[in-house]
């Protein structure tokens, strides 16, 4: 397996998770303005997106462990392990370059997902807050006995009218 696939896949999955961090930044303003509809859809486009991503990596991975079995290298099939392998430094500087793309896009989707997740749990929260005011518990209510009522203890004054 050619070397230049490995890094056209690998150029290939940085494309698509680009386009992720895309999707998720739409996400972050459908939850900002609470556009329900907006986020549903997004939500699809996102689902769809992981799927091209799923289907790239899983290709990367098959030709890296064909590129170390036609090496005749016993060990396991990683980028990393990949780019000790090579030979030439120009293509090793090019596989690196790939490999901190990739990396950087992952970093920038996973503090995207972060605050989407905030945000999110902010929303909730929110709705929490909401529908405790609109229905309080009972035991919130001003109807009914009080407290000090409802023990049975006998209110006494402080002198006793029987002496």
């Amino acid at each position: 397996m050619s070397i230049e696939k490995i890094k056209a896949l690998l150029l290939t999955l940085v494309t698509l998770h680009q386009e992720l961090i895309a999707i998720s930044n739409q996400k972050t303003e459908a939850v900002k303005s609470g556009n329900l509809e907006k986020l549903q859809q997004v939500l699809v486009n996102e689902r769809k997106q992981i799927r091209k991503i799923e289907k790239a990596e899983e290709d990367r991975q098959l030709v890296v462990a064909d590129w170390f079995e036609s090496q005749r290298l016993n060990i396991e099939p990683t980028i990393t392990r990949l780019v000790e392998a090579i030979n030439c430094d120009e293509t090793r500087k090019e596989l690196t370059a790939a490999t901190n793309q990739l990396t950087e896009a992952i970093t920038t989707l996973k503090q995207q997902e972060q605050l989407n997740m905030a945000l999110i749990n902010q929303s909730m929260q929110f709705i929490q807050l909401s529908m405790d005011l609109l229905n309080p518990s009972l035991s919130q209510m001003n109807y009914g006995r009080s407290e000090t009522e409802s023990t049975g203890s006998i209110k006494r004054s402080v002198f006793d009218s029987k002496a």
